[in-house]
């Protein structure tokens, strides 16, 4: 922080800059810790699992949720079934990646998640990723 303690007497014509940095600063910090959180917007009961492959989801990658009540989600818009694969495709050569990472609720049925998964390789989408959660000890 500088202060000005000069003799001169009179008006101060220069801009302290510190308290606006600061601010920008703050919301730097709280972008940052928010920007990961809403990756996992959609509230889902993920299966919970050993740790096999850790990742972290980012923006960059294309995550398809399932959701207990049966909608589905890429990234946090809601898509209609028949929007799924030219959705998925576009972000593919956008974000140049070929996995699809899919986060089903946990009380799904089994054969309706094996359903979509069919569904996503047959239309193209051979690289799906099952996304867990941690199994706690």
């Amino acid at each position: 922080m500088a202060f000005n303690v000069g003799n001169k007497k009179g008006a101060i014509s220069e801009i302290n800059v510190t308290p606006l940095v600061d601010v920008m600063l703050v919301l730097l910090v709280i972008f940052m810790i928010t920007a990961p959180l809403m990756l996992n917007g959609i509230k889902l009961d993920l299966p919970k699992t050993k740790e096999v492959n850790p990742i972290s989801l980012n923006t960059t990658q294309v995550v398809l949720s399932f959701t207990a009540s049966g909608d589905y989600y890429i990234g946090e818009t809601k898509v209609l079934r028949g929007e799924i694969i030219p959705e998925v495709k576009s972000l593919f050569s956008k974000n140049k990646t070929d996995t699809l990472f899919l986060r089903a609720d946990f009380g799904m049925k089994y054969g309706d998640v094996a359903k979509l998964m069919s569904f996503l390789k047959r239309e193209g989408i051979l690289k799906v990723a099952l996304v867990t959660e941690i199994e706690k000890k």
